[in-house]
């Protein structure tokens, strides 16, 4: 986690947290379904966790706190 409290998730963090996986993950990115990964390096894409928290509080019908 940096100092702003963003921690970014690796995609094998994204699927043990939603119970989603890789395939329904990217399906579900295409169909704006789901947070979209962020680009950080060549190869490398991360998630922000809040988008995923977020997400999860929105299925589950809770109120997402603020970060």
């Amino acid at each position: 986690m940096n100092a702003n409290g963003i921690r970014m998730l690796r995609l094998d963090e994204v699927m043990a947290m939603t119970g989603l996986s890789r395939s329904s993950v990217y399906a579900m990115i295409k169909r704006a379904e789901f947070p979209k990964q962020v680009q950080i390096g060549p190869r490398a894409v991360r998630w922000d966790s809040r988008a995923v928290d977020g997400w999860l509080a929105e299925k589950l019908g809770k109120p997402c706190e603020a970060a």
